[in-house]
C-alpha cells in the first residue's frame, strides 16, 4: 500500500540603436511615481495563529487516498490510515536547516460543528524569499490562501494552551498569496507530486536551491542524502516530532525501488532512498507521515520532495519515496520566478503609447490580455522592463532615462504601501540593448544584461537586493550588435534555466541562446529556431509565462499592429513555439514594450 507523507495538522543595427536612444528629456526628470498598487493582502497575526491552533488540533491527512499512503500527517494523536515521519535519525536545529518551513492548514468549513473541521500539517522548504517548495498532495484541492499558515525560522512545532494562546517558539508566521501544483499530479498514484506556495511577504531566512535538470550524480545509487522534517517518529504512534529531525539515507537505484514497489514506483518521476525497513522502528530510518513536502538534500541542493511510502512506514523491505526534483525543476522553477504585475501565475504586458507617452499594464488572461491600466506619463524614458531584483515576490520595473542614460529600479515596498525608486546605473545612454531575463548565473537571483556600443554583452550579477556584485562579459566576442532584438524572460526550453532569443538584422534568423545556469559560461551555442524579417514582425517582447503553463512565451507584432502570442513548447528546436494566436489588432500604437 502506498502512502503519501503529509501530516494532519510559487549589434542592434545602427538605425535601430539610434531610434532607441533619440527620445528627449531633461536630465533632471524624476522617474514617474507609479499609481498602480499590487492587489495582495495578508491575514492578521491573530488569524494566522487561529489557523495554526486549529491545525494543531486537526486529525486529517492531506492527499488522503485509499490505495496509497501520502506522508502528510494528522496533528492529533488519533489513529489514521495515512502516516508521516522521520523514524530514526536525530534532532537538528533551524540553524542547520534555516530553509525548513512548517505548513499548517485549518478549515472550519464555516460551521460551528467541529466534527467537519479539516486540519493537517506538511513540511516544505524555502527556495526563494516568498516561495515554498512542497508536495502536490499537500496543496491540490485545498485553499491555502483562505486557510493556510506558513511558519519559518524555528525548529520547534508551535504549541497552544487551553486559553487558546499559541506559542510560535520564535518563528515567523505568514499567509499564502497563491498556490501552484503540478498540473499532472495524480492523487491515485501520487505521481508528479510537487507544488509551490507563494507568500505575500518575503521571509528572512536563507533559501535552499533545487537541483538542476541535468543532475545525475545526486541520484547515483549509494549517494548520501539527508531528509528533514517534523513527522512521525514511531510506527506505533501517530504523534509527530515537536523538534525538527534529520536522517541520512542512501539513494537507491530505480531497479531497487521498482523491485520492491513494482508499478507504483514511476521511474524518472520518483526516487527512493534509505536502507530496507526492518519491519519495526528498531533498525529502520525513514521518512514518515508529517514529513510530506519536506526536502531530500544532496550537496546543499534539494533533489527530492517527501512524497509517499508504506502505511506506518516500517514495513519490511520498504523505502521512502520522493518526487524527483531534477525532473520537475523545469516546471517548478517558473513558479519560483513567476512574479508579475497582477499577482497571479501569468506574466503581464507593460507598454507605452507612442503619442501620449502613457504607460499601461495589460494583464494576461491566458491567451489574451485584459483592459489596460494607466501607469502615468513615461515620456522621459526609452526602456522599461519587468523583473524582481529583490526577490520579494512583487514585480519591479527597470527604466532608462533618455536624456542621460541613467537606469532606475522601481520596486513596491509592502511595509509602506508605496513605490520606491533607486538609480542602479549611470549613463547607459550608449547601451544598444538592456535585458532583464531573470537568473542567468544559476543562483536563483535575477540578473541584468546589456550590450555596449562595441557589441559586447555583459552580465550584471544580481545580489537579490536590487544591487549587483559586478559584471562579466558573455564570451569574448563583439557580435551582439548584429541582432536587432535580444530578449528573454524565463525558461523557453523547460530545463529550469533562463534563456535568450535574438534576431539577426541582416537575414531575420531567430536564434535561441539556451541557458546553462553558469556565471562563467551562461549560454550554449546559438540554435536557429525561426526566420522572421522586420517586415514580418517589427516588435517583439518576452515577459515570461503568459499562459501559466510553466513555459516562457513570446509576443510578436506585425507592422499593421496585430499582436501574436507564441506559446512556449519547452523544446530547444525549431518547434520551440506552438502555432501563433492573435491577441489583438490595436498594438501599433505602442512604442515601448517591457
Amino acid at each position: 500500500m502506498r502512502l503519501a507523507l503529509p501530516v494532519a495538522a510559487a549589434g542592434i543595427a545602427a538605425a535601430v540603436a539610434a531610434a532607441l536612444l533619440t527620445s528627449s528629456a531633461d536630465a533632471t526628470t524624476a522617474p514617474p511615481q507609479p499609481t498602480v498598487k499590487p492587489a495582495v493582502s495578508s491575514p492578521s497575526l491573530a488569524e494566522l495563529e487561529r489557523r495554526v491552533a486549529g491545525a494543531l488540533a486537526g486529525d486529517d491527512t492531506a492527499g488522503k487516498t485509499t490505495t496509497k499512503s501520502s506522508y502528510s500527517a494528522t496533528t492529533s494523536s488519533s489513529t489514521t490510515t495515512v502516516d508521516p515521519k522521520i523514524i530514526g535519525g536525530s534532532e537538528t536545529t533551524i540553524t542547520s536547516a534555516p530553509w525548513m518551513a512548517q505548513l499548517w492548514y485549518y478549515d472550519d468549513r464555516g460551521t460551528t460543528d467541529e466534527g467537519d473541521d479539516l486540519g493537517f500539517f506538511c513540511g516544505g522548504a524555502v527556495v526563494a524569499p516568498t516561495k515554498i517548495l512542497t508536495a502536490a498532495h499537500c496543496v491540490k484541492g485545498y485553499d491555502w490562501y483562505a486557510n493556510g499558515a506558513i511558519l519559518t525560522g524555528t525548529s520547534q512545532l508551535p504549541t497552544s494552551d487551553e486559553a487558546g494562546n499559541t506559542d510560535l517558539h520564535g518563528g515567523t508566521v505568514t499567509g499564502v498569496w497563491r498556490q501552484w501544483n503540478h498540473p499532472s499530479y495524480s492523487s491515485a498514484t501520487i505521481d508528479n507530486d510537487i507544488a509551490v506556495l507563494t507568500l505575500p511577504v518575503a521571509v528572512k531566512v536563507t533559501p535552499i536551491r533545487m537541483t538542476t535538470s541535468g543532475d545525475t550524480a545526486s541520484y547515483a545509487a549509494g549517494t548520501s542524502a539527508k531528509v528533514y522534517g517534523w513527522g512521525r517518529t514511531s510506527s506505533t504512534s501517530s504523534d509527530i516530532s515537536e523538534t525538527l529531525k534529520t536522517a541520512t539515507l542512501p539513494i537507491q537505484s530505480d531497479t531497487t525501488c521498482a523491485g520492491y514497489y513494482g508499478g507504483d514506483f514511476i521511474k524518472g518521476h520518483m526516487v527512493c532512498a534509505g536502507t530496507p525497513a526492518s519491519g519495526s522502528d528498531t533498525g529502520t530510518t525513514t521518512a514518515c507521515n508529517g514529513d510530506s513536502g519536506g526536502p531530500l538534500v544532496v550537496n546543499n541542493r534539494i533533489v527530492g520532495v517527501v512524497s509517499w511510502g508504506v502505511l506506518d512506514c516500517v514495513e519490511q523491505g520498504a523505502y521512502s519515496v520522493f518526487a524527483k526534483v531534477s525532473t520537475y525543476v523545469g516546471a517548478a522553477y517558473p513558479r519560483v520566478d513567476d512574479t508579475n504585475l497582477s499577482g497571479d501565475h501569468r506574466a503581464d504586458l507593460w507598454v507605452r503609447n507612442a503619442s501620449t507617452k502613457t504607460g499601461y499594464e495589460k494583464d494576461s488572461k491566458g491567451t489574451s490580455f485584459g483592459a489596460r491600466q494607466s501607469w502615468g506619463n513615461w515620456g522621459a524614458y526609452n526602456v522599461v522592463l519587468q523583473s524582481d531584483f529583490n526577490r520579494d515576490g512583487y514585480q519591479d520595473l527597470i527604466a532608462r532615462r533618455s536624456s542621460d542614460g541613467d537606469v532606475f529600479w522601481m520596486h513596491w515596498v509592502p511595509s509602506s504601501g508605496s513605490w520606491a525608486t533607486t538609480k542602479i546605473r549611470d549613463n547607459w545612454k550608449s547601451r544598444t540593448r538592456i535585458v532583464a531575463p531573470g537568473d542567468v548565473t544559476g543562483d536563483y537571483l535575477p540578473d541584468l544584461m546589456s550590450v555596449d556600443s562595441s557589441g559586447r554583452m555583459w552580465i550584471y550579477k544580481g545580489t537579490g537586493t536590487g544591487s549587483f556584485s559586478g559584471r562579466a562579459q558573455v564570451g569574448t566576442g563583439t557580435g551582439w550588435n548584429q541582432y536587432n532584438f535580444v530578449v528573454g524572460h524565463g525558461d523557453f526550453t523547460g530545463d529550469g534555466k533562463t534563456d535568450l532569443i535574438a534576431r539577426k538584422g541582416s537575414n531575420g534568423y531567430v536564434y535561441l541562446y539556451k541557458g546553462k545556469g553558469s556565471a562563467s559560461s551562461p549560454f550554449s551555442p546559438r540554435v536557429k529556431v525561426r526566420t522572421w524579417s522586420s517586415t514580418t514582425y517589427n516588435k517583439v517582447d518576452a515577459v515570461g509565462d503568459i499562459t501559466g503553463d510553466g513555459r516562457a512565451d513570446f509576443l510578436a507584432r506585425k507592422p499593421d499592429g496585430t499582436l501574436y502570442l507564441y506559446k512556449g513548447t519547452g523544446k530547444a528546436t525549431s518547434e520551440i513555439f506552438a502555432t501563433r494566436i492573435s491577441v489583438g489588432t490595436d498594438f501599433k500604437q505602442y512604442d515601448i514594450w517591457g
